[in-house]
C-alpha cells in the first residue's frame, strides 16, 4: 500500500485534535473532511521524503508497542520531573554530574534518534553525542552516581523501538560490547566521567 495516503489520513485525525472539535457529529465529520482534503495534499506533496510503500499490518503489530513506550515515557518524565525537583528544593543533595556510554542495540536513524530525545527530553539527563562508528550514545546526567539507574530507563524504551522501527534485534537481545577506554581511559559500557 501507497504510504502517502496513510499518512494523510492520520494527518486527518491529528485535525480533530488541533482544532478541538465539538462531540457533535457533523462538525467531527466536516473537520475531518477539511483535514482529510489538506492532509491529502500535504502528504501527497511530501511524498518524496519517505518511503514509498507501507506495510499496513506490521503498522498495526507495532501501534501497541508505540502505546506502551508513550505510557513508560511519561511514567519516566514524570519521576525525573520529581527528581529533579527534589534535589532544587533541598540543596543539600549531593550532586555527582557525569557522563556514561551507553551501547545501543537499535540501529535505524529513526529509532536512534527517539531513544536520543527521550534523554533530551527527560530533565537531568541530556544526550550529548552519539558515535556511529560503535553505535553508543553519551549521555550527561545531573547524578551519575548508580549507572543502572541511568542505562535502565533507556533498555525499557529500545525493547519497545526495537519493535517499534521493526529492527533486526528483538527485545532482551545482549548489548554489545564497546572497545575500552571511550570515556577518559574508562570503560565504555556503564563509563564515568565525573564533574562537568
Amino acid at each position: 500500500m501507497k504510504k502517502w495516503p496513510v499518512i494523510g489520513f492520520v494527518l486527518a485525525i491529528l485535525w480533530l485534535f488541533v482544532r478541538g472539535v465539538a462531540l457533535e457529529p457533523n462538525r467531527i465529520l466536516g473537520e475531518f473532511l477539511i483535514g482529510l482534503a489538506f492532509g491529502m495534499l500535504i502528504a501527497f506533496m511530501l511524498r518524496r521524503f519517505y518511503t514509498p510503500e507501507t506495510n499496513v499490518t506490521r503498522s498495526v503489530q507495532a501501534l501497541p508497542y508505540a502505546g506502551l513506550y508513550l505510557i513508560v515515557f511519561i511514567k519516566d518524565l514524570i519521576m525525573a520531573n520529581l527528581d529533579v525537583a527534589h534535589r532544587v528544593l533541598l540543596p543539600s543533595m549531593p550532586i555527582e554530574p557525569g557522563v556514561v556510554v551507553v551501547p545501543l542495540r537499535v540501529r535505524t536513524d529513526g529509532a536512534i534518534t527517539t531513544i536520543a530525545n527521550s534523554i533530551t527530553l527527560t530533565p537531568g539527563t541530556i544526550t550529548m553525542d552519539y558515535d556511529e562508528e560503535t553505535n553508543a550514545l553519551y549521555v550527561h546526567s545531573i547524578d551519575a552516581t548508580d549507572v543502572d539507574d541511568i542505562v535502565d530507563p533507556i533498555r525499557t524504551w529500545e525493547d519497545y523501538a526495537l519493535v517499534i522501527f521493526d529492527e533486526e534485534g528483538k527485545p532482551g537481545d545482549p548489548v554489545p560490547e564497546l572497545p575500552m577506554a571511550h570515556v577518559s581511559g574508562e570503560p565504555a559500557e556503564g563509563g564515568v566521567k565525573r564533574g562537568n
